[in-house]
Parts: C-alpha cells; structure tokens; sequence
C-alpha cells in the first residue's frame, strides 16, 4: 500500500550526517538516503519526491549540479542545501539557482523539520494549482491563452459563452495577438470539438487560388488542374472553418462567401454539382472591416453576416500584466525545446519588458523569449540577454526606487542585506563583480550599498578591493 507521508531524499556524503538525519525523519516522512549526486539523481527518478535535501560539497556532483538537474525534472521538488558554516556565498548561489531554503551545518534538527514542513507544503500547493489548471484548461479549452488581466478575462468569457452555439465569430484584434489561438479555443469549446478545425490564410493566397482554396475545383477547370480538388468548405464539413485576414478577400470572391454563408452550399469551381455542408464560421481580421465597408472595399452585407458574435483580443500594451505569466510559460516551453536550463528573469530584466510596448505583441515577445533561451549564458536571465533593439527603446527605472516606497518584512531585507555584503567581501569589495553575480546593475548595487552605510551598517572587509 501506497504510503502517504512526504517523500525526501537526502544526499550527503558523510555517512554518520546522512544517516542521523534519516533517522530523526523517518517518523513523519519517507526518507530515501544517497551518498553523492548521482544516486540522488537514480532516487528522483525512481519515486515521486517532495523535497531534496542536498550537501552543497560532495565528491563528483556537487550540490549545485545537483540542484539545477533536480530542477529541471517534473515534477520538480523543492530543494533545501547544506552548506558548512561560514559559506555564504554557496548559499546565495544556491538560492539564485532556484533552491527553496538552506541551512548551515552542523544541522539544527528542529530547524530543519520546520524548513521541511514548510517546503513540503508549498511544493504540494504547486502540485495542486497545476492539476487544478490543467483540468481547468481541458474542461475549457483555453489552454494555450494565458492571461489573468480584465482583458483576457473578458475574452475568455466571450469565448466560453459563444463556443457552444452556432453563431459566426469575427475576431478583430492586431497581429500577434493570438486570433487564431482563440478561434481554436472556440472550436475545443464547441459541440463540433471532434470535427476538423480548417484554417485559411486569406492574404497569403491570390483571388483566383483562394477562390480553388475555399470551394476547390474540378479536374480541368483551369490550366493546372489536373484532377479535382476538395476545397475547404469541404473539409471543414462537420467541424469549424477559420478564415485569417478576411479583409483581404477579393469582392468577387466575397459575394460567394455570402452566398455560402447565408445558403450553407456551393459548386466547386468548374463544377456543375451542388455541395451542401455543415460548418461553423470563425473570421478573423487586423483592419477595421467597418471603415472597409464606408470605403466600399468590403461588401456590407457580408460584414453583417460576419459580424454576429465580435471578439476583440486586446494588444499586449494593453494588459502588461499578463506578460509575467506569459514569460514563464515560455521559459518553460523553450528551456524544455532547446535542452536550456533557463529558469527565470532578473527584476531588471523583467522590468524593461514590462515597460516595452510590444508593437508585435504576444507574436514578438515570443520570438522575443525564445532568442533569449538560445542564446543564455546563464539559468538566469539577465537585462544584457534582452535584445540591444528593445533595451534602446526603453529607459528602465531601477527596481530599487520601486522598493523604496514598498513596505517590506523586515527579516526580508536583513537577509538581502546579508547576502548582498557576502557577496561584495567574496570579490574583495569589486562593485562590479558583486553586481554581476547578484543579477542587478551597478548603479542598484550603490544604492543599496549607499542605504547600508546609513543604517550604521559596517563595510569593513567588504570593501578592501577594487571598487570598479
């Protein structure tokens, strides 16, 4: 039978460590004990763990190699480090790297149940909230949109209010926006959700191809066809028939689709035989089809018949918001398809796509991400891994005048304050190191210092290199 207690592997490498803390857990979890990394690694692979616990100095893996592998598993486990006293630094570097805590040895064992009880319970919280959203995103079929401003939440109730029925959908909304991700969603949502989804990019093909595209054609109808050919109304039979940048349809080819729109049937070009079908329309558009009507580019009758149920995906400027969980969930899409343990950004770094206003939306910022992926140094972004182009068009606050009007706990910052002037005596006192290796920019890094030196705070031995 299946216990149910938490699940821990513990690595260290001295045995009379490893095997006292086994023992002083094995009351209240299921403890699994390896003495290097590597066995660490075989026991994650053979049970479902909650929580690694890892001595950050161990012969062939250490405890950072260690941590990234562990992290780059699903699911993940929270991490909680051992390092010797005095190693601070090791410490701040684990944490960085993705590690939920970190005690120094020799262990204080009541501290160390609390850290674990504590782990425990978030990383089980995480668990839940993806199994909830993953029920979620079946049940809705909104599963590739992600947004959690007003914006999207509007979209999504459009969405899930519309699918169910039969009526036409214009989506309107600028390019990069994620229209065809949400004619999808509308098709997953609809009772039609086990037939095809076909999708027709209309500006992408010339008016005589399209109209072939759309109805197909018959065996020597034009020079070329040399056997019939099924068009898309046919396929979409059943299903759901998405046509992209409905606005660049040619006015001939309009007045068909307004038959077929209003009759349900047609002939394939060079036929003779009338083809009824069953489909559910969804138009999408980056132009103002209103203004195309008064300029009498765009047949009003088909813009009425088109425009039943209109959805308006709102332009990433518009819902900046939602750009922190969309980078999360392009971090990982990315890490995982280029084999890149890149895991998170720097404040800095998110901060100036915050700021950006993305004039090719979710489309750029994807392109965006993912150049970025490819192109990391570290599993950390930073603001040098933001494009050059992006970075000129923006002039990021540092986050730390943000901080300054922030009520913050206190422990909060007297553990930044400690990590900070660890790692300022670590390089000797050079600023530009220290700033490096903490992920913030020189000029946040005097601030901090700046406000330290205020406080009372002693620099000495933190300050006896370069200060370049």
């Amino acid at each position: 039978m299946k216990s149910d207690k938490p699940v821990i592997v513990l690595a260290d490498d001295d045995k009379n460590t490893r095997e006292g803390i086994g023992r002083a857990l094995r009351d209240r979890y299921e403890v699994f004990l390896a003495e290097n990394g590597e066995r660490a690694l075989e026991l994650l692979s053979e049970h479902p763990v909650d929580v690694l616990i890892s001595d950050m100095r161990m012969p062939g893996m250490d405890g950072l190699a260690l941590l990234q592998r562990a992290l780059a598993r699903q699911p993940r486990p929270a991490v909680i480090v051992l390092t010797a006293y005095g190693s601070v630094e090791t410490a701040v570097e684990a944490m960085k790297r993705g590690a939920t805590d970190f005690l120094q040895k020799p262990v204080d064992l009541s501290v160390l149940e609390q850290r674990l009880e504590r782990a425990v319970q978030m990383v089980r919280m995480e668990r839940e909230n993806e199994t909830l959203k993953a029920q979620l995103d079946r049940r809705y079929g909104l599963e590739t949109m992600i947004g959690e401003s007003s914006a999207m939440q509007e979209v999504f109730d459009i969405i899930r209010q519309a699918a169910p029925t039969t009526a036409t959908v214009l989506i309107q909304g600028e390019s990069g926006t994620g229209k065809e991700l949400a004619a999808r969603a509308i098709h997953q949502l609809s009772p039609r959700a086990k037939g095809p989804f076909i999708a027709v990019h209309c500006a992408a093909l010339a008016p005589t191809l399209l109209e072939s595209e759309l109805f197909g054609h018959e065996k020597g109808a034009f020079t070329g066809a040399t056997e019939r050919r099924i068009g898309r109304f046919e396929m979409a039979d059943g299903g759901t028939l998405f046509l992209d940048e409905v606005s660049e349809i040619d006015p001939a080819i309009q007045t068909k689709l307004l038959r077929v729109l209003e009759e349900r049937r047609f002939e394939r070009v060079g036929g003779r035989q009338t083809i009824e079908v069953d489909i559910r329309l969804v138009a999408a558009t980056n132009r103002d089809l209103k203004a195309l009507v008064e300029a009498g580019t765009f047949r009003r009758d088909l813009f009425f018949r088109l425009d039943v149920v209109t959805l308006t995906m709102p332009p990433l400027r518009k819902r900046k918001e939602d750009i922190p969980l969309l980078v999360q969930a392009m971090l990982r899409e990315f890490s995982e398809k280029h084999g890149k343990p890149v895991r998170e950004l720097t404040p800095e770094a998110m901060e100036i796509l915050m700021r950006y206003d993305w004039p090719g939306n979710v489309r750029e910022l994807r392109n965006t991400i993912e150049r970025m992926v490819v192109l990391a140094r570290d599993s950390r972004l930073t603001v040098r891994d933001i494009p050059a182009a992006i970075r000129s068009a923006v002039t990021a606050p540092s986050v730390a005048e943000g901080l300054a009007t922030t009520s913050l706990i206190r422990p909060l910052e007297e553990t930044e304050k400690q990590i900070i002037l660890a790692a300022l005596k670590k390089f000797g006192g050079n600023k530009t190191l220290t700033a490096r290796e903490l992920g913030i920019s020189r000029r946040t890094l005097h601030r901090k210092l700046k406000t330290y030196e205020t406080e009372g705070a002693s620099l000495e031995g933190a300050s006896g290199g370069s200060a370049l």
